[in-house]
């Protein structure tokens, strides 16, 4: 199986392994697992933040910062169809008790349209505007990198109103490489961010919660109180420290594979995709009037050996990783290709 469904489902690599089998290991709890500590350490200086936390998930990340930026029944403005709001189960409502104000287009907004959104504080009826995310990459805009003067101007007015900032940065490290820069200079705009290690980096698990050092020490009570507390987790903060020094350069090779499918596939007649939005190791494109149904597509080929997400009645995602070779993702695209011209 040719598996695209997610830079999720990549499995350690034999190095890793041995990585993960030679940890030096502690109580995290305490603090003491060596691993861990290292690794905190190591992120907080890539990310350009004065402290970071080892979290199992990014979705529990974006959970610790909510609890931390934000009261219930505050505001949180975000990108249309952000993660935080479609693919977390509804947890900020749950845990945090807030509620979000999606905007802008193609999983970017600007700073006016920031503004325009942004509730008052102190305002007798309506809910504050406390927090403002940015998630970048963005997964259902296709992988697209946020444009770095559109990242500052939105951090700007936010910081101009008192809102807090923070960067979804589950795919951070992708950002980083496409655009030609470093990961702290991304994430320099923001109060807090968050980067996953168990994406295109590979590791099995885990994500970065940096910001203030007070911040995250805060954080170590929250992450507790959601059940993030674990005790020898040296083991897979090897893995992450692993996979920050051995695949980070590599994910290049994912966007080139992204590219390659997107390329093929948008000559389909039955396919609908805007090849500038391809900038990553993301290809969500939608199917023409004529052509089978997402549903229809991702049966089609399993059926001959290629997985891939469907993301609506009539989108489709794929997601290139280390996992797969560019002779899987040249075979893959040719498939889809076919299989989505079959009822045009």
């Amino acid at each position: 199986m040719i598996d695209l469904r997610s830079d999720t489902i990549t499995r350690p690599t034999d190095a890793m392994r041995a990585a993960i089998a030679a940890a030096p290991v502690g109580d995290d709890q305490f603090g003491e697992d060596p691993s861990v500590n290292a690794l905190q350490e190591h992120g907080a200086a890539l990310l350009g933040k004065e402290a970071a936390l080892w979290l199992p998930t990014g979705t529990m990340a974006n959970q610790v910062a909510l609890r931390l930026l934000t009261r219930p029944g505050d505001d949180v403005v975000v990108s249309r169809e952000s993660h935080i709001v479609w693919h977390e189960a509804g947890a900020g409502g749950a845990n945090a008790g807030v509620q979000f104000t999606e905007i802008g287009t193609g999983g970017v907004f600007s700073a006016d349209e920031f503004l325009a959104a942004c509730k008052p504080q102190g305002h007798m009826l309506y809910p504050p505007t406390t927090l403002v995310v940015i998630e970048n990459t963005h997964n259902r805009a296709g992988g697209l990198v946020v444009p770095q003067p559109m990242v500052e101007a939105v951090c700007g007015a936010a910081r101009a109103a008192g809102v807090a900032t923070l960067l979804d940065g589950a795919r951070l490290w992708n950002a980083a490489i496409a655009a030609r820069t470093t990961p702290a200079a991304i994430a320099a705009p923001f109060d807090v961010v968050w980067a996953a290690l168990s994406k295109g980096l590979g590791a099995p698990a885990g994500s970065l919660l940096a910001g203030p050092r007070d911040l995250i020490a805060r954080a170590v009570r929250v992450r507790r109180m959601l059940g993030g507390a674990m005790r020898q987790v040296g083991l897979l903060a090897a893995a992450g420290s692993h996979a920050l020094a051995h695949h980070y350069d590599r994910l290049s090779e994912d966007h080139a594979h992204a590219r390659l499918i997107a390329a093929r596939i948008a000559q389909c007649p039955g396919v609908r995709l805007d090849l500038a939005t391809v900038q990553t190791n993301i290809v969500v494109f939608h199917l023409a009037p004529g052509a089978p149904d997402a549903a229809t597509v991702a049966a089609r080929a399993r059926e001959r050996g290629v997985a891939l997400f469907a993301f609506g009645p009539r989108t489709l995602r794929v997601v290139t990783h280390l996992a797969v070779t560019r002779a899987q993702c040249v075979e893959a695209a040719d498939i889809l290709a076919e299989i989505c011209l079959a009822d045009s």
